[in-house]
């Protein structure tokens, strides 16, 4: 075990008897006791958080080895934050959960920033907790003492969320909880939103505390035809005094029913005992994995239980593939007829959508000019210069959502503006469920109630031409 890691796991065990100490009768009873390991535990937790980032110093310094062991400066590596998020992955995959912590609370602490500033958030001593971590202390301390010991900072959940469907009490295993602090629960929705891809694209409506859905008038249009268009509208070329014959648009009633995501982690005693870790490895996980779930509804969602998703709207568009087309392949006619039949005026909001299994085959792909060529893929950094691939100037961005390839959905043309999310203020509530007693682990959980679908009940039928035209299109299987 490297130095730093062993004074940091010598910290966190000092950490967790200096807690101990502080809950024990005689020091409970005596102020000056009481103050003195109060200012004991701010002392560690300080040095904890010292070791962490320099360790973060440390992995962002790192090197390669050459085969003989030495250090190789010719190839020597420089590492920053990427520039939207530090996903848990991306550590874990390295090796370096040290590392992650660092990052993971330092990028945490710009959203917690980001998120009182927005909303006026001035956290005072006594009434509001100073990290996510010290929040999740506090549940696990009320848990484990069957309620006997609750922290005067927590909220308790609207009765919708602090009882189960047989009507459990608060201290029952399924059941229960208290409000995420909302500086906190709203920094959370802010990293999701940000890690996303497909998050930041949609059209996000907030609902009101007091509502479980929402009716949203819409315009009932499935042609461009005249007499179609808005549902009804018409205009008409009149000469002077003949009067119009009357027209008016056609709407629908689009309901939205809130459906509730509980994320769930587990956390070892040994981890509940150091908050600074804590609010790492909680708020970027609970981020993470709130924005896969619902990034992946929206995607493909049935819209039983969960949202709608674009892979499942009567208004999705499947292009056929070519004749005589290999199993498994994508051909560059199949981008042209998918671009033929995304809506024109949809086009300049349109985002490709690929498994990255496709990018092979398309970066096979050429257009034959003359006796000569040209790219039909523009790679990112490459030709095109720009943060993503390119197809027909839109960007083309791999997500872990597509279908594989092959599959109807391993691509899709979409304009997620005519997306719409409904949720209910953010992430909502946290629970610690119950002790995971074989395992020495705690578990809380994270309650976030949304729903979505597309605003398009059908492709379009074009003004001139045959072919529908859509704001999602997909290839079918091949």
């Amino acid at each position: 075990m490297e130095p730093n890691m062993e004074k940091l796991a010598e910290l966190r065990r000092k950490l967790g008897v200096a807690i101990d100490e502080l809950n024990t009768d005689a020091i409970l009873a005596d102020a000056a006791l009481y103050a003195a390991k109060e200012t004991e535990i701010v002392t560690i937790r300080g040095q904890i958080d010292r070791v962490e980032r320099a360790r973060a110093q440390s992995a962002a310094l790192a090197r390669p080895v050459d085969a003989a062991g030495g250090d190789a400066p010719a190839q020597e590596i420089e590492w920053s934050p990427p520039a939207r998020s530090f996903h848990m992955n991306d550590a874990i995959v390295r090796g370096d959960v040290g590392a992650f912590a660092g990052q993971a609370s330092a990028q945490f602490s710009r959203y917690l920033r980001q998120a009182r500033a927005h909303l006026n958030f001035q956290p005072k001593d006594g009434e509001h907790f100073r990290s996510f971590g010290e929040q999740l202390q506090a549940v696990a301390q009320y848990a484990n003492s069957r309620g006997a010991k609750e922290d005067s900072r927590l909220v308790r959940a609207p009765a919708e969320f602090s009882r189960a469907p047989t009507g459990a009490g608060e201290v029952d295993p399924t059941g229960g909880g208290f409000l995420i602090q909302t500086d906190f629960s709203t920094a959370i929705w802010m990293l999701a939103h940000d890690m996303g891809e497909i998050l930041g694209r949609v059209n996000k409506v907030p609902i009101s505390a007091n509502a479980n859905g929402l009716k949203i008038p819409g315009i009932d249009e499935t042609s461009r035809l005249t007499g179609s268009r808005w549902g009804g509208v018409q205009s008409y070329w009149l000469d002077e005094g003949t009067a119009p014959t009357p027209s008016k648009p056609k709407f629908r009633m689009i309901e939205f029913n809130l459906h509730k995501l509980i994320s769930t982690m587990y956390m070892t005693d040994e981890l509940l005992q150091d908050s600074t870790a804590l609010t790492a490895i909680a708020g970027q996980a609970f981020s993470e994995e709130i924005m896969f779930m619902t990034e992946d509804a929206i995607f493909e969602g049935s819209g039983a239980g969960l949202p709608q998703g674009v892979i499942n709207a009567p208004a999705l568009i499947s292009v056929a593939k070519q004749n005589g087309q290999t199993t498994g392949t994508i051909v560059k006619e199949n981008l042209d007829n998918m671009w033929a039949r995304c809506l024109s005026r949809m086009r300049k909001n349109a985002v490709w959508f690929i498994n990255q299994d496709c990018e092979p085959q398309l970066n096979q792909l050429n257009q034959a000019v003359g006796t000569g060529g040209q790219l039909v893929y523009l790679p990112p950094g490459g030709l095109s210069g720009a943060p993503y691939a390119s197809l027909y100037g839109r960007p083309l961005v791999p997500t872990e959502y597509n279908s594989a390839l092959g599959t109807p959905g391993d691509i899709l043309l979409a304009d997620l503006s005519t997306y719409t999310l409904i949720d209910k203020g953010g992430v909502q509530a946290a629970t610690s469920m119950h002790v995971a007693f074989l395992t020495d682990q705690q578990v809380f959980r994270i309650t976030y109630r949304v729903d979505g679908k597309p605003m398009l009940t059908s492709a379009i039928t074009p003004f001139k031409g045959t072919l529908t035209k859509s704001a999602f299109v997909a290839l079918a299987q091949r």
